[in-house]
Order: C-alpha cells, then sequence, then structure tokens
C-alpha cells in the first residue's frame, strides 16, 4: 500500500491535507483511492471564536508572596498539609561558604591565634594589631565564641598509687 499526500490551500487561505492509499495488491486489478481521516485531529471539534488568535496571549499577572498568604489561610488546610509557612529545606550537601570578617571578602585563610578569618595579607596584619575585646567582638558577630580547649599535653593528677 502506496499512501499520497496532497497538501493544497483553500478559498479560505488554509492549509488542507489529503491522505489518499493506493492499494497494490498482486491479487486484485483495481486500484483504489480513499481518504482516510487524520488520527490526531478531532472530527467533531468546532471552534469558539472567542478572542481571536490573541486570546491566549494575555499578560498574566503574578501574585505576590502576601496574596498567596492571604489565600492559604482562607482554604480549608488540614494540620499536616504543607504550606509557605512550614516548609524546610533539608541541609545542604555542599559546605557553608566563609568570608572575611574584616572585609566580607570570601575567605580562604583563618588566623591560628584569633580564629578570625581573613582573605588578604592586608587584613592578616590589621587581625594581628587588633586588641583582644575587638576579636571577641568580631567572633562574636559571627556568633563563634572562643571556648575553653583541653590540649592533649595536659597534665593530669597523678593517682596516688603511682610513687
Amino acid at each position: 500500500m502506496i499512501m499520497f499526500d496532497n497538501v493544497f490551500k483553500s478559498a479560505g487561505g488554509e492549509a488542507v491535507s489529503e491522505n489518499k492509499f493506493l492499494n497494490t495488491d498482486s491479487n486484485s486489478g483495481s486500484v483504489e483511492t480513499t481518504a482516510k481521516p487524520l488520527p490526531f485531529k478531532d472530527p467533531n471539534f468546532i471552534h469558539s471564536g472567542i478572542g481571536g488568535a490573541a486570546a491566549g496571549k494575555k499578560n498574566r499577572t503574578w501574585k505576590n508572596l502576601k496574596q498567596i498568604l492571604a489565600s492559604e489561610r482562607a482554604l480549608p488546610w488540614q494540620l499536616n498539609d504543607p504550606s509557605y509557612f512550614n516548609i524546610d529545606a533539608p541541609p545542604s550537601f555542599k559546605p557553608a561558604k566563609k568570608y572575611s570578617d574584616i572585609s566580607g571578602l570570601p575567605a580562604n585563610y583563618t588566623d591560628p591565634q584569633s580564629k578570625l578569618r581573613f582573605s588578604t595579607i592586608e587584613e592578616f596584619a590589621y587581625i594581628r594589631m587588633l586588641p583582644s575585646d575587638v576579636v571577641t567582638g568580631y567572633l562574636a558577630l559571627r556568633k563563634a565564641t572562643i571556648g575553653s580547649r583541653r590540649s592533649a599535653r595536659q597534665t593530669h593528677p597523678k593517682p596516688s598509687s603511682w610513687g
């Protein structure tokens, strides 16, 4: 069976497709042509004609967060349903970015004495000149307080059985 597609323009300027099949059986001596409708077109479709071509191109107005929250409050939600109030993200797999305590630039270095982060040599020199109360103020801003650490070489009292 061979299929021929004929596409032509109608009087209205629309492209119309016509499918014809040619049966090439050696058993039958006659040649038949039939028009077969396209399977993806609905033959019962009637266009509404409302709005024309520009009807679907209206600018959509976006709702802001306040409007979304107000509409969520009006709906009958259950306690366990998710909403913009109670959504929460899991912790990130990426490490947290570290920023300089002095300039706010991305910091690759940490001062071992004061534990302040810095990004340039000039900031390191500035950190070394800072008094200890200013250093603790910077650490408090970052919420990183210096706790008392036990060193590995700390001496422990000897038991009385040792001599």
